[in-house]
């Protein structure tokens, strides 16, 4: 016999399951995979470009956590855009941020695809794909409780790599032993052309790559309705984002030129994996394999989360079918969880199909997305913060540092990159990509808007 449906999430994430969901939303594939591609376009430079990118997305998610402090919502971005700029925004958010996430979902699996190639190297790059999609399918569907688990552990992995990794690499430094011992140096952060050998034209391109790996830093805002005590829990996650891409972007880009000059980086596979090969521990490389498997899981697994939750959000403003965002039994969102599978399989398909560019063209698309996503929740945040100057709401403890000029540094920064997507043949798809889901969009809302009086009347 069927459970009956449930009307309202469980909040069974804990503490700890939000941390780390914090923490793993910022390590993902875009490190341990895009980075060993940006190194060879950008050289040790690259050190600096994630420094400043990683700036940005901390004052995006100061922003997102003044508005979640305001009202803690599940689907937050979308009911922020809705309520600040309009229920067009709503729509375009809230659709967009699935978009995002579908694709950004197609790149975990192409990741995991194409690290089972260290170990399968005859295995077609589309099983392995297609195999993780359908158990964290399955995993989202039984409780939102072994979702966090799976989290926890995933996330938990990853932070102790890249901790290994950074302590590893000191000591090689400091003792000199293992096959490195004698050319590791920090040095080589700067001795093989300087910073950036490839001119800072070039350089500036890879913003591309480094703003995807930033892609699910801002999930933590979706956990607002199923965790336990958001208001205590997601300001203590949200301040800890700069100091995670200190120390697990940083730090981590620091301990690896400095153990390999960068030149000795490849543009395919991990650089991770290079390093410890190089160090003389066939072993570790296999277990740093096992790591960044483990990254692009977690990843994937996040945006199976995410994106139902959104498409949850909509179907309840009727943007969406009512009946997608029905919960089950088990209080999960069962059908927005299919549809998500369904889409993801679109992932599995570019990698049968192109599996050399299918990193590249997703990553592009994606990025696009998010710097839209990320645009409104700061655009949101103006607003809001207008309303609370004008003494229309009340103004929360938990306040954007340098607001609103920060906000208009972080705009402008996020239209550069765009404008960046234009100059590399291989991203310039995601604006070729752009306008048609424009269009969509616009189609989408129009043929919506008249089931949702009500609510535009309110927001006159």
């Amino acid at each position: 016999m069927s459970q009956p449906e449930a009307e309202e999430y469980r909040k069974d994430l804990s503490t700890r399951h939000i941390n780390m969901i914090a923490i793993g939303g910022a390590i993902g594939v875009g490190l341990f995979l895009g980075s060993g591609k940006a190194l060879h376009q950008v050289g040790p430079g690259l050190i600096l470009i994630y420094a400043i990118a990683g700036l940005m997305i901390f004052f995006v998610m100061r922003a997102l956590g003044e508005l979640l402090m305001y009202r803690p919502v599940s689907g937050s971005f979308a009911e922020y855009a809705g309520e600040f700029v309009g229920p067009w925004a709503k729509f375009a958010v809230g659709w967009g941020y699935w978009l995002v996430w579908i694709v950004t979902g197609m790149a975990e699996i192409t990741a995991v695809g194409e690290y089972f190639q260290f170990w399968f190297p005859h295995v077609p790059q589309w099983i392995p794909a297609l195999g993780a999609l359908i158990v964290l399918s399955g995993v989202n569907l039984i409780a939102v409780k072994l979702f966090g688990e799976f989290e926890f552990w995933f996330a938990l992995i990853k932070v102790l790599a890249i901790i290994g990794l950074i302590v590893l690499a000191a000591a090689i430094l400091v003792f000199g032993f293992s096959d490195l011992g004698d050319t590791a140096s920090l040095s080589n952060i700067w001795s093989h052309g300087g910073l950036f050998p490839n001119g800072a034209a070039s350089s500036l391109l890879a913003f591309q790559i480094v703003m995807f790996a930033f892609v699910g830093v801002e999930m933590v805002g979706q956990t607002a309705s199923e965790s336990k005590n958001p208001q205590k829990v997601l300001p203590r996650a949200i301040n800890s984002v700069m100091w995670r891409i200190l120390i697990f972007y940083v730090g981590a880009l620091i301990a690896l030129t400095a153990l390999v000059p960068w030149t000795q980086f490849p543009t395919t596979g991990s650089p991770f994996v290079h390093a410890f090969t190089l160090i003389g521990i066939p072993a570790a490389a296999g277990v740093i394999n096992f790591v960044v498997t483990t990254a692009a899981l977690s990843s994937c697994n996040s945006g199976i989360y995410s994106t139902a939750r959104m498409l949850r959000t909509l179907s309840e403003d009727r943007q969406a079918p009512r009946s997608v965002g029905r919960l089950s039994g088990r209080a999960v969102p069962a059908r927005a969880i299919g549809i998500t599978f369904c889409a993801m399989l679109i992932g599995v398909v570019l990698n049968y199909f192109v599996p050399e560019q299918a990193f590249t063209y997703i990553t592009s698309a994606s990025t696009a997305g998010a710097i839209f996503t990320w645009g409104m929740i700061v655009i949101a945040h103006l607003v809001y913060r207008r309303k609370v100057a004008r003494g229309e709401l009340p103004a929360g403890p938990f306040r954007m540092p340098l607001a609103p000029y920060s906000n208009y540094v972080v705009l402008a920064f996020l239209a550069f990159v765009v404008v960046l997507l234009a100059f590399d043949a291989e991203t310039r798809i995601a604006l070729y990509i752009t306008p048609v889901l424009a269009i969509a969009m616009v189609i989408g809302y129009l043929a919506v808007r008249d089931k949702q009086p009500q609510q535009e009347a309110a927001n006159r």
